[in-house]
This record gives C-alpha cells, sequence and structure tokens, in this order.
C-alpha cells in the first residue's frame, strides 16, 4: 500500500473515532435529539436558546395530575423562552402501555396538553435514550429518574442544569425560581 493512502486511511480512523468520542463526551443536550410523538426527528438543537424542562411522563402514574402543572408552566413562561418536553415512558410500572397516538390523544383530552412530546421512549437502564445516558453521566445515578414525572432543567447554552424528582411539581417554589433565574440570565446574554 501506497504510503500516501496509508496516511489518509489513517487519517480518516482518527477522524472517525474522534467524532465518536466527541459524542460520547457531548456536553450539550443539542447533541440528542428524539423521535417526535407526531411522527419525526425532535433535535432538541431545534430549542437551541431557550430553557428546556425536559419530563418523563406515563399516563396512568399517581403523579400523571403534573400534566396540569407542567402545561400551566409552558403557558405561563413559553413567551419568554421556557420549552417544556414530555417524554412518554413505559419504564416504571408499566405505566405507559398505550401507542403513541393513545398517550397524544390521552394528554388532549384530558390536560390540554400542546407542548412538544416525544415518542414512547426508555429513559432507563441499558436502554434508555442517549440523552439520558448522557444526564445520568452529567449529574450522577442519584439524579437519574426513580419514577415517572422526574424532570431535567437545561439552561440556554444547552448545559443541564438540574435534576427534579417527581415529588417536585411544576408548580413547586423551588423548580420555578430555578427557572426563572435561568429565563433572567437567558435574557440578559440576548440583550448584551
Amino acid at each position: 500500500m501506497d504510503i500516501k493512502y496509508l496516511k489518509l486511511f489513517c487519517l480518516i480512523i482518527i477522524s472517525i473515532y474522534l467524532g465518536t468520542l466527541s459524542m460520547v463526551s457531548a456536553k450539550s443536550a443539542y447533541n440528542f435529539e428524539f423521535n417526535s410523538i407526531e411522527g419525526g426527528v425532535m433535535p432538541l438543537s431545534d430549542y437551541q436558546g431557550d430553557v428546556i424542562l425536559v419530563v418523563n411522563t406515563a399516563s396512568e402514574c399517581g403523579f400523571t395530575r403534573q400534566y396540569e402543572s407542567l402545561q400551566s408552566l409552558w403557558n405561563e413562561y413559553k413567551e419568554d423562552g421556557l420549552v417544556v418536553i414530555g417524554v412518554p415512558s413505559n419504564d416504571f410500572g408499566g405505566q405507559e402501555p398505550g401507542t403513541n397516538d393513545q398517550i397524544k390523544r390521552f394528554c388532549a383530552v384530558n390536560f390540554n396538553i400542546n407542548f412538544p412530546m416525544t415518542a414512547k421512549t426508555s429513559v432507563k437502564g441499558n436502554n434508555a435514550h442517549p440523552f439520558y445516558k448522557w444526564a445520568n453521566d452529567e449529574l450522577g445515578w442519584m439524579a437519574s429518574p426513580k419514577w415517572n414525572f422526574h424532570k431535567y432543567l437545561i439552561a440556554r447554552d444547552g448545559s443541564l442544569q438540574d435534576s427534579f424528582s417527581s415529588m417536585v411539581s411544576a408548580d413547586s417554589s423551588n423548580l420555578r425560581e430555578k427557572i426563572v433565574e435561568l429565563l433572567a440570565k437567558s435574557e440578559l446574554l440576548i440583550s448584551n
């Protein structure tokens, strides 16, 4: 093999390796995408510059009423740059057994949900979506979902800022204060 081709081959292999390595050690939520509940792809980069609240949801859970406070939060702050994203998951207690169409209909009819939602997605274990594996790597196992309606808060720059357990509803002062803080920081960045 000609030395010129060997060098080119080595450069290609190194490029592929470094590209894979950079995806594994992603530093931004914008590196990830979900499948949308309507079909198609939902890249988190579509929300670049917004504060994002990612919540794994379930229709048959004791916490399902949190849909109301999530919709309220979305209504109150979406004009300020907040995006709420629901991630239906059947990982905890089999409490999201429906199809994507059934989940979407349930959310619309019972809670008038109009914030973005992903297709049903695994959020724990070996089959967890790459976003959830990254979040676990970033914040540690203690901050990973232990049940439905676990929340991750992402800053305008795509960094993972905080994690909130299922027990923390979207109308809790702790979560709201953190969102308002990140939205205010976002406004400062825009004006500078």
